[in-house]
């Protein structure tokens, strides 16, 4: 009976046997591509929140007149503060890298098509 669970390693070349570092090029590329796609998602987020959270109608120091400014304002300091700490945690497993990877190749030209409408 076939073990379904762990399929046996494929080997591209079968006449000759796989050296030891074959696949780490692949996996190295996946975790610096899921970084980048990553650090450009959560820096279009962190622009968003800058954008959205200022206040409508007032400059920045007349927040404080306008309750509904002043709580826009409040919540973009910390959702800003939130997407800066986010900014500098790195995924350190192969999953993350990869869910990293097929997330930011939709959700970065999402934010960049949300980021152009909104300003």
């Amino acid at each position: 009976m076939a073990n379904l669970e762990h399929p046996p390693e494929a080997n591209p070349h079968p006449n000759r046997p796989a050296q030891a570092g074959e696949g780490r090029v692949g996996a190295h590329a996946l975790r610096i591509a899921a970084i980048v796609l990553r650090t450009v998602f959560i820096v279009l987020l962190l622009v968003l929140t800058v954008r959205v959270s200022l206040p409508q109608n007032e400059t920045i120091w007349t927040a404080y007149d306008t309750p509904a400014d002043l709580v826009r304002v409040s919540l973009g300091i910390g959702v800003c503060a939130w997407l800066g700490y986010q900014l500098f945690i790195i995924p350190n497993d192969a999953e993350s890298s990869r869910t990293w990877f097929y997330l930011g190749l939709v959700a970065v030209p999402f934010a960049l098509i949300v980021l152009f409408v909104a300003w």
